[in-house]
């Protein structure tokens, strides 16, 4: 779970300020429209200090989140960049996890968000591993969950956008109240798309499987790491669409996030995958 220190600066608008100053309005467009896109970063220790994972790449596609939403950031790629690092530099943090968030902030109400200012947060907290340290020792028991993902035409996955994390709490709080730790959500047309906040692989006939970026999935930083460094020990990694029951029958399943990095699935829907061992 993710740990809040009342006590750490938070970067606002290009000032730092206290963790209880960063508030908003109570009219604030995003509030009542959900009109936000944000990133998850890790920044890990290492034996060289503090590091950042792939920070270009997650800042890339918080703009390229905002360009979908017709949101203009009053920031430079560069400046939030170096926000972020200034925020783990100002909290003495070894690791971190960092969220940067682009809004909609106080101007008008209605859904046309004319004359909203765009505001940017960027905050520092210690979030250990997203499903529990357990999670990443024995794998998850997960279910496939009956809401979808949208259509794409509907609300673009490839948008880290806040209202997209509406279909989210529904497939988590479904799974949670089932007793499952997950929800593996299916694509309008029945086939596979990704978790609550996970994105799926699968190995299945000596192949890493994960559906492709069109299955209404975010293109995750993380699944992009494991793509390009399993193609480099040569494995083989294919990009298609999966019919649910491939599920049942995978040799091993996982997930992969920020939050989540690499983690085990060892049931599905009450169905051991493989040995159902790590």
């Amino acid at each position: 779970m993710a740990e809040f220190n009342e006590n750490a600066k938070i970067w606002y608008d290009g000032k730092m300020v206290d963790w209880k100053e960063a508030t908003v309005h109570v009219m604030c467009h995003a509030l009542h429209y959900g009109s936000s896109v944000f990133e998850g970063i890790r920044c890990y220790d290492t034996k060289k200090g503090p590091a950042i994972f792939r920070l270009h790449d997650h800042i890339k596609r918080l703009f390229n989140s905002a360009k979908i939403y017709r949101m203009e950031i009053p920031f430079t790629i560069e400046q939030l960049e170096q926000a972020c690092i200034n925020i783990v530099k100002i909290n003495n943090m070894r690791s971190a996890y960092l969220r940067p968030i682009a809004f909609r902030g106080y101007g008008r109400l209605g859904v046309d968000p004319k004359d909203t200012p765009v505001q940017v947060v960027v905050a520092a907290l210690d979030w250990g591993k997203y499903l529990g340290d357990e999670a990443i020792n024995i794998g998850v028991d997960v279910r496939v969950s009956s809401w979808n993902r949208m259509q794409s035409n509907t609300l673009p996955a490839m948008a880290k956008a806040g209202s997209n994390y509406m279909n989210s709490q529904l497939i988590k709080m479904e799974a949670a109240a089932d007793g499952y730790l997950e929800g593996i959500a299916l694509t309008p047309q029945g086939l596979i798309s990704e978790g609550s906040g996970e994105n799926l692989f699968l190995i299945y006939g000596g192949k890493i499987i994960t559906p492709p970026l069109f299955a209404s999935i975010l293109p995750g930083i993380t699944r992009d790491s494991i793509i390009t460094i399993a193609r480099e020990l040569g494995y083989v990694v294919e990009e298609q669409m999966i019919p649910r029951e491939m599920l049942y029958i995978a040799d091993e399943l996982f997930f992969t996030g920020t939050a989540a990095e690499v983690t085990p699935i060892k049931s599905v829907d009450r169905i051991l995958i493989g040995t159902g061992k790590r």
